[in-house]
C-alpha cells in the first residue's frame, strides 16, 4: 500500500515536468501560424531579391540568369540617372519627414487640449490614414488640375495668382507640389502616435514646472519635447522609412515627371524592372536602398540615443 500510494503520488509529479528541449519545440509549434505567412511573404522575397541583386536576370522568353557578383553594383555607382534620382529621394524623404513631424506636433499640441467638439476633430485627423495612396493620389491631381483644379480657383480669387498654373507639370514646383501631398497623406498616423506620447506625460511635471514661474514655451522645451523624444525617435524614423521607400501615391501624382524631376528611387527601379526589363539591376537598386536606409537611421538613433544619456 506504500508503495503504490508513492508511485502515485510520484507520477503526475513526472508527467508536469518537461524538459526545456520539448518547451522550445512547443513553442515553435505555436509560433508557426505566424511565421510561415512572415517566412513565405516577406523573408523568402527579400532573399531572392538579395539574390537577383548579384545576377544579370532580365525579362524575356529565352533570358538566360547568370551570376555577375558586384558588377550591378559598380554600375549603379557611374550610373547618372540613379544618383539624380537618389538626390531626389533624400530631398523628398527629409522634407516630408520634417515638414510632417512639425505640421504633425503642432496638430497633436491642439487636439491633447480641453476644446470643444475635440473627439469629432480626432476623427477629421485620421481621415486621411483611411485613404488608399491611388485614391489621395487621384484627388490631389484633381485638385491640382490647372484647368478645373480647386487650388487654381482659390488662388485666383483671393488675387495670388492671375493665371492658371500646372502645377505637376511645371519643372520648378512639381517636386513641393507633391511633397505637400506626402505631407497631408502622412499626417494623420504621426499625429495619432504623438498624442499618444502627450497624454503619456505626467501631469506633475507640468504643474511643478507652473509653480516654478515657467512660461508655456519653456513648459514644452523642457518637459514635452524631452519626455517626447522616444516616441519622436521612433515615429521621424518610420516615417523616413516610409517615405523613402514610397512609390504609389507620386506614381499615381507624376509618374516620375516632368522630366525626371519627382522620379523617386522606387519609381526609377519600377521603370528599370517593367519598362526596361532589367530585373537583376532593379534589384540592386532596391539593396542599395536599404543599405542607405540602414546607415541613415543607425547615425541617427545612435546619435540621439547619446544626446538622451
Amino acid at each position: 500500500m506504500t508503495l503504490t500510494a508513492e508511485r502515485t503520488r510520484t507520477t503526475p509529479t513526472r508527467r508536469g515536468t518537461r524538459r526545456p528541449g520539448w518547451q522550445r519545440r512547443e513553442s515553435l509549434m505555436l509560433m508557426l501560424p505566424a511565421l510561415v505567412p512572415v517566412l513565405v511573404f516577406s523573408v523568402g522575397p527579400l532573399l531572392y531579391g538579395i539574390f537577383l541583386a548579384f545576377t544579370d536576370a532580365r525579362s524575356g522568353r529565352n533570358a538566360v540568369t547568370t551570376f555577375t557578383g558586384l558588377s550591378n553594383f559598380g554600375d549603379l555607382l557611374t550610373d547618372g540617372d540613379f544618383w539624380s534620382s537618389f538626390r531626389i529621394g533624400l530631398v523628398w524623404a527629409v522634407s516630408v519627414t520634417v515638414l510632417q513631424f512639425l505640421a504633425s506636433l503642432g496638430l497633436a499640441l491642439l487636439l491633447n487640449e480641453n476644446l470643444r467638439f475635440r473627439g469629432f476633430a480626432r476623427v477629421l485627423a485620421v481621415v486621411p490614414w483611411a485613404m488608399p495612396p491611388v485614391v489621395i493620389g487621384l484627388m490631389w491631381r484633381l485638385v491640382y488640375h490647372p484647368n478645373a483644379g480647386i487650388l487654381n480657383a482659390v488662388l485666383q480669387s483671393i488675387g495670388l495668382l492671375d493665371h492658371n498654373v500646372d502645377w505637376l507639370n511645371d519643372f520648378s514646383i512639381a517636386l513641393p507640389a507633391v511633397i505637400v501631398v506626402g505631407i497631408w497623406t502622412g499626417m494623420p498616423q504621426t499625429t495619432v502616435v504623438l498624442l499618444a506620447g502627450l497624454q503619456n506625460v505626467p501631469k506633475e511635471l507640468y504643474e511643478a514646472g507652473h509653480m516654478d514661474g515657467a512660461r508655456t514655451f519653456r513648459r514644452f522645451w523642457s518637459i514635452t519635447l524631452p519626455q517626447l523624444r522616444p516616441v519622436i525617435v521612433t515615429i521621424t524614423s518610420l516615417d523616413f522609412v516610409w517615405n523613402i521607400n514610397q512609390f504609389g501615391l507620386v506614381y499615381v501624382l507624376t509618374q516620375g515627371g516632368p522630366g525626371g524631376q519627382t522620379r523617386l528611387p522606387m519609381l526609377f527601379a519600377y521603370e528599370e524592372a517593367f519598362r526596361y526589363g532589367f530585373f537583376g539591376y532593379a534589384a540592386t537598386l532596391g539593396v542599395a536602398i536599404v543599405i542607405v536606409v540602414l546607415a541613415v537611421l543607425g547615425l541617427y538613433i545612435g546619435r540621439q540615443m547619446r544626446e538622451a544619456d
